[in-house]
């Protein structure tokens, strides 16, 4: 089991509750995946959004910066929203990180995109949300499955590519591409077929109820001849380690209660209720909040139900102080990846 961490950026703020500059979130991000390889996390992803409280708006160029900056972690998107961006670019961002980092530890995780500001931002029709996303999840498989530098693609939501030349190629020749998804079934099912490696983000309700999407994803593969290593599932998630429960509840609530105000106001999500917080970061809610005993308990107890084969945690939003992020990278690498290690080598 992968044990690792995504962000999408975190700006902090002021003790007055107002925003400091978003240009100290991405310093912030920075340190910390350099941070996250120094303590032997497995995996850090960088998600994509384009709002002041989460600035990260361009994966590659974050993932770019800290790939010559690692050593070990595996480094992805989480995810790339590529309905709204365009494949080949983002192929080559993420290249030419693979080549600064050696080879084989960069990722592009395709996304659909959970909120929609990068629609009007670069001047896409919502109403083309699906036809967008396969056309240019096609592109994106094209490029990386391609044999030589020159590509050829013909689609709809892009002009053609008459046999040009998408440099550079990773060090390897390919990179792994996973297909991300909210829950949506048809998105479990797209992954199987085509046979690429699903992440599911559980961002509510019981984790669980994820795992008949699961078992659709591994059908799906297999009807499709599907059965190499390339099937697997991962889950993203929120959450927080602290040295106590107490502590990490403590610590996370201003952060949760800022990004659903915000939220709230972006998407109509109802106000922040602090007892349906609590109840999330108690089993079997979504939110992995606690001491690394129960954290570790938790993803084990997942694991049995989906049987993925990463667990990855987004825990510093709404203004997290960094010191309490840096510190939730450490015990989540050197505490409760040694207690998952244990208890799935006893299961």
């Amino acid at each position: 089991m992968e044990i690792g961490a995504y962000s999408f950026g975190d700006t902090p703020l002021n003790p007055d509750g107002s925003s400091r500059a978003t240009a100290e979130a991405i310093s912030n991000l920075h340190a910390a995946i350099v941070h996250a390889d120094a303590v032997g996390l497995d995996y850090f992803g960088v998600g994509e959004h384009h709002t002041v409280s989460m600035p990260a708006s361009s994966p590659g160029a974050v993932i770019a910066a800290a790939a010559a900056a690692t050593q070990q972690i595996t480094l992805g998107s989480a995810a790339s929203i590529i309905s709204t961006d365009d494949p080949v670019r983002i192929y080559q961002q993420f290249a030419i990180a693979d080549a600064v980092s050696g080879g084989g530890r960069i990722e592009i995780t395709a996304g659909r995109g959970s909120s929609v500001e990068t629609f009007p931002l670069f001047g896409h029709d919502l109403a083309d949300y699906d036809e967008l996303y396969a056309n240019k999840l096609d592109l994106l498989m094209t490029i990386n499955n391609a044999d030589s530098d020159e590509v050829t693609w013909q689609g709809k939501r892009r002009p053609s590519i008459p046999g040009l030349a998408v440099v550079p190629r990773p060090v390897h020749g390919r990179m792994p591409i996973w297909l991300a998804t909210g829950g949506n079934a048809g998105s479990s099912a797209r992954a199987g077929q085509l046979g690429l490696p699903v992440s599911y983000g559980i961002i509510g309700g019981a984790p669980h109820r994820f795992a008949p999407l699961a078992d659709l994803y591994r059908r799906s593969a297999a009807q499709a001849g599907h059965t190499g290593q390339d099937i697997k599932v991962s889950v993203a998630a929120l959450g927080l380690v602290a040295p106590t429960k107490k502590e990490a509840l403590e610590r996370m609530y201003p952060g949760w209660y800022n990004l659903n105000v915000e939220m709230g106001r972006l998407r109509g999500w109802p106000a922040p209720d602090k007892d349906a917080y609590l109840a999330q970061a108690e089993a079997p809610g979504a939110y992995y909040v606690g001491d690394p005993d129960d954290v570790a308990e938790r993803i084990v107890h997942l694991h049995g139900y989906m049987g993925h084969m990463r667990h990855f945690l987004q825990m510093d939003i709404g203004g997290l102080p960094q010191e309490h992020f840096l510190e939730s990278l450490t015990l989540l690498a050197t505490e409760v990846k040694p207690r998952v290690q244990r208890l799935l080598a006893k299961a």
